[in-house]
């Protein structure tokens, strides 16, 4: 590869790894990128942990308790990442490979609309409000089964997507999610009655790495 060919996307497979780990693994990661650094999507999985975006205020955490709290660079507000979901770190060259803040966002949220469908969720956008809702009988958006937090340093993108597939949903009552108070969030296994956790990280990440290789 050089630096005029975005190449082919490694993808890490589906692994548990405490959240600071793999901060700093991104942070160095993309602090040593050069040209030819080959973009990479991991697919990861981790224990309870409350994340502060950017534009997060304390008033959105509500109640802790023993749930670590870390602050982060990405963008967004307060989320929680626990066990049962998938999360992928989107790491890309965006210059090399012509892509926007608003095209990366917009194919990250397709790879997890496709991979809903696939198991069986009907899913869709909302305006103004970034990551991925159950739709509603009214054709609405709904519940929230995904989120997205994005950090761009140096033209190189980090950070990513959560999707809820089969968690303990408590700990979201402990925060306002994303913001917005009273905002409800739901999993694949809820609204399908099943789920496969490594099977949907394996094809959401197959997706991810198709919706950027092949677009």
């Amino acid at each position: 590869m050089n630096g005029d060919s975005p190449g082919a996307i490694v993808l890490r497979a589906f692994v548990r790894t405490e959240y600071l780990a793999a901060l700093a693994r991104m942070r160095a990661f993309n602090a040593a990128r050069g040209p030819d650094t080959p973009d990479e999507i991991w697919l990861v999985e981790h224990p309870g942990v409350y994340t502060l975006g950017l534009a997060s205020r304390p008033e959105h955490l509500l109640a802790a308790g023993d749930i670590p709290v870390v602050q982060t660079e990405r963008g967004g507000q307060v989320t929680y990442h626990g066990p049962g979901q998938v999360v992928a770190y989107v790491m890309l060259d965006l210059r090399r490979r012509g892509l926007s803040v608003r095209t990366l966002v917009h194919r990250i949220e397709q790879a997890a609309l496709d991979a809903l469908a696939a198991a069986g969720v009907d899913a869709m956008r909302r305006p103004g409000a970034p990551g991925v809702y159950v739709c509603t009988p009214e054709a609405q958006p709904g519940a929230k089964i995904a989120s997205i937090g994005i950090r761009v340093q140096r033209g190189c993108s980090f950070h990513g997507l959560a999707v809820n597939v089969a968690m303990d949903l408590e700990p979201f009552s402990r925060i306002d999610p994303c913001g917005y108070p009273g905002l409800a969030v739901t999993d694949l296994r809820t609204e399908t009655g099943s789920a496969d956790l490594a099977a949907f990280a394996a094809d959401l990440g197959a997706r991810l790495r198709r919706h950027f290789e092949e677009a």
